[in-house]
């Protein structure tokens, strides 16, 4: 039996997804740029898949930009804000903590001459709002928060320090990366004082492919891609219909339980830890206001590898980080506070509502296991 709880990494296709997309395939399939009636039917499923992920979020079909995936909605969010609003304004703050694809393109802004304030956590190992906004002055054009950390389940202040940033200074741009908060905790663009939000589909039970960007009405970007008009110019290139709807159905599903499955995690992740506070040489980063949907321990004596590979043995999944990161430290938990090793036996388990105990029992027997066949 597979017991999968990497969902941080990659959900498993709600039942939903896979039927938008085999009717994409099936009888949708056309251009949505087209204008004959094939066309026109693609075009329709676009158009209703950015009303279902809209409504999801809680903002306007019109603020919906689709993309490829959460990587290239931080890349137009962040290159196409300072390219737009950076012509004066030359400092970009951001957390010392993010997910690669919002490091690299600050580290790509900055040999553009901007700025970047990475912002690390505080002596007591957390972020408080204050951390960021010492930071904000009349040079700052864009402020950069994800919603919650992909490593550890970290909740950070978005929403104190962009509605202290927006009471200061309006014109600054506040960008928000909320992959692993969308449809998972309760927020909106609007309460969050975000600009700027990015969206993953395949984090929440659809597929792969398709992402979107939340951009606030009246907020201006510059493209960094070029081509055809598609998505309002912002993001040339046929519209890959099926995923999108996919995207779409998955997000009208998963908002309708929105509670009841954070319920249901936070139960499991409760569970999770009664039982490894039972077991000798596990850390446990059970850290204040976490996401129940990700917990990150360590197995100490133990590389993250090496047991990953026994578990997998057992069917059971899970991660040593960011998949992102393919297996090296990003960083983000020596940050944390984590040492050295600590971090080189760090494991992610990530969970979704179709968890089970079944699935706790058989990690947890996974790691007692480890711990007596595995070589120091």
């Amino acid at each position: 039996m597979e017991h999968y709880l990497d969902n941080a990494a990659t959900t498993k296709p709600c039942a939903e997804a896979a039927a938008a997309v085999m009717s994409c395939i099936s009888s949708h399939y056309g251009n949505p740029s087209s204008l004959h009636r094939k066309g026109l039917e693609a075009q329709h499923e676009v158009e209703y898949a950015r009303n279902q992920v809209a409504g999801a979020l809680g903002c306007k079909a019109q603020e919906i930009v689709f993309t490829s995936g959460a990587t290239e909605s931080t890349n137009l969010a962040l290159c196409g804000a300072a390219a737009a609003y950076g012509r004066k304004r030359k400092k970009i703050i951001t957390s010392a903590v993010e997910h690669a694809s919002v490091r690299e393109t600050m580290a790509h802004l900055e040999t553009l001459g901007f700025t970047v304030v990475s912002v690390p956590p505080a002596e007591d190992g957390l972020y408080h709002a204050e951390d960021f906004l010492k930071e904000v002055d009349k040079d700052t054009c864009m402020v950069s928060i994800m919603l919650v950390n992909n490593e550890n389940g970290y909740r950070m202040p978005v929403e104190e320090v962009f509605r202290t940033v927006k009471r200061r200074d309006s014109d600054i741009i506040t960008h928000c990366d909320a992959v692993q908060g969308f449809l998972k905790v309760s927020f909106k663009p609007r309460t969050l004082c975000a600009d700027l939000v990015s969206l993953s589909g395949h984090k929440v039970h659809a597929l792969k492919g398709a992402g979107a960007l939340y951009i606030r009405q009246g907020v201006r970007l510059k493209p960094v891609l070029y081509g055809s008009r598609q998505e309002k110019g912002l993001r040339p290139g046929t519209e890959g219909v099926p995923v999108i709807a996919a995207f779409g159905a998955a997000a009208e599903k998963l908002v309708l339980t929105m509670d009841e499955r954070y319920d249901a995690v936070s139960g499991l992740r409760s569970s999770l830890i009664e039982q490894l506070k039972e077991m000798d040489g596990v850390i446990i980063r059970d850290l204040p206001s976490a996401s129940p949907y990700v917990l990150n321990i360590s197995l100490l004596g133990y590389r993250s590898e090496i047991v990953l590979h026994y578990l997998e043995q057992r069917e059971v999944y899970i991660s040593s980080g960011s998949a992102c990161s393919k297996g090296a430290s990003s960083g983000v938990l020596e940050l944390f506070g984590a040492k050295p090793a600590e971090v080189d036996s760090a494991l992610r388990i990530s969970f979704c509502s179709d968890n089970t105990e079944e699935d706790i029992a058989a990690l947890v027997q996974g790691l007692k296991d480890a711990q007596k066949d595995l070589m120091h």
